[in-house]
């Protein structure tokens, strides 16, 4: 089963390993939630992101889950200035 895409940019140029093949001495500092239409979206998104320089970015799928009563969380718009 498909878990991950690690994404690495090193002078300019996205490489794509697959699988989460992170080192040991890296570690989580956060997540991006990002709506993508789809994996190369997601993966083209993923090179984007200023620390994929520096470390790797893990792409990895999710999906929504639909429970009877509760909604989907959607952010507030902003109010106009």
């Amino acid at each position: 089963m498909h878990t991950a895409t690690t994404v690495r940019v090193r002078n300019g140029q996205a490489t794509l390993y697959d699988g989460p093949f992170t080192e040991t001495k890296e570690q989580l500092a956060g997540f991006y939630l990002i709506d993508a239409r789809d994996l190369n979206d997601a993966l083209h998104v993923a090179a984007q992101i200023p620390p994929a320089k520096y470390g790797s970015i893990e792409v990895r799928p999710v999906r929504e889950l639909a429970v009877a009563g509760y909604h989907a969380f959607t952010p507030a718009a902003a109010p106009a200035a």
